[in-house]
């Protein structure tokens, strides 16, 4: 029976009857991890960062490439202690906040806001809308699940005031026209007095 090659190695010649087995060293960029009688070693794996992978541990003579997800990925098929494939971990919708962020092994949760609170689904917890008038300030537009309140400032209803002050003057410059007129009229003499003073 044969003996073996050590792990990071390979077969360079089989063993006859009075030789023994013959091993080398695997070439760069490719591993052996167990004892064999094999003639060539593995390619090492690379890790593919547009499939959310990174590099952990680099390839050895004896051991292949380990790979991890990168950040914003989780792992979805663990092998050898590494990680050979990932997927971005999931977006919170407007309307719901991040109960649980993901991990390099688990995906991101998301849960719903609740009635009056708002989240436009990179938040870790609903925010309450905004009490415009709480804060002395009129409502523009009302919260939404994704959106806060929109608040302003009161109107102090000037238009209302201005026309009121026009509408009080010309009133009251029409009664004094009016008075003004008749005043006149009745302090002029009339023609017929005019008349019976001259004779």
């Amino acid at each position: 029976c044969c003996p073996m090659c050590r792990p990071g190695t390979r077969v360079k010649t089989d063993c006859i009857e009075f030789k023994s087995i013959s091993c080398q060293k695997c070439p760069e960029t490719t591993y052996m991890d167990l004892p064999n009688g094999l003639k060539r070693c593995y390619p090492c794996s690379t890790c593919d960062s547009g499939a959310g992978l990174k590099e952990k541990l680099g390839c050895e003579r004896t051991a292949n490439t380990v790979c991890e997800p990168i950040e914003g990925f989780f792992c979805t098929d663990l092998k050898s202690g590494g990680c050979a494939a990932a997927q971005k971990h999931r977006s919170c919708e407007p309307g719901q906040f991040i109960s649980k962020m993901g991990t390099a092994s688990t995906d991101t949760e998301c849960s719903e806001c609740s009635s009056g609170s708002f989240s436009d689904g990179t938040m870790l917890s609903c925010q309450l809308h905004t009490q415009c008038e709480k804060e002395n300030l009129q409502l523009i537009k009302a919260g939404t699940a994704s959106t806060d309140a929109e608040c302003g400032e009161k109107s102090s209803n000037t238009t209302g005031i201005v026309i009121g002050v026009l509408v009080f003057f010309l009133v009251a410059a029409t009664i004094g026209g009016v008075f003004l007129w008749k005043y006149h009229k009745n302090t002029k003499p009339s023609e017929m007095n005019k008349y019976k003073l001259k004779y």
